[in-house]
C-alpha cells in the first residue's frame, strides 16, 4: 500500500479545498461545487483519503440536523491532524514536481 494517494489534478482541488480551513467540515456536494468536480470523481476520491490513507474523518450528522430541513443526511469530512500534515506534504511535493522543467537530452 502507498503512503500517499496519486496526486491527480482532481485529488489537488480537493486537498486544497479541504487545508483552507482544515477544522472545518465540509460534505461531499458542497466539495464537488468548491472544485467543479463531479461527485464521481470527489467521492472516490474522499472514500480513498478515508479508508486507505486515514487522512479524513467521516461524519454522518443526526436526524436531528437533516429532518426539520427535510433532506437527507449529509456525510462531512474533516482532515485529520497528521491527515493536514501529510497532505499539505503531498501537495508542495506535487506542486514541486509540476514546476521543476524537464531534463532532455541533445539529440544528434
Amino acid at each position: 500500500m502507498a503512503d500517499r494517494p496519486r496526486m491527480t489534478l482532481p485529488t489537488m482541488l480537493v486537498l486544497r479545498v479541504l487545508l483552507a480551513d482544515p477544522a472545518e467540515r465540509r460534505y461531499g456536494l458542497e466539495l464537488c461545487e468548491l472544485t467543479r468536480q463531479h461527485s464521481g470523481t470527489v467521492y472516490p476520491i474522499l472514500a480513498r483519503l478515508e479508508r486507505e490513507f486515514g487522512w479524513l474523518e467521516r461524519r454522518v450528522e443526526s436526524p436531528a440536523e437533516h429532518l426539520p430541513e427535510g433532506r437527507r443526511a449529509r456525510h462531512y469530512y474533516v482532515l485529520t491532524e497528521e491527515g493536514a500534515v501529510r497532505a499539505r506534504a503531498a501537495l508542495d511535493e506535487a506542486e514541486r514536481s509540476r514546476t521543476v522543467p524537464s531534463l532532455r537530452t541533445a539529440t544528434t
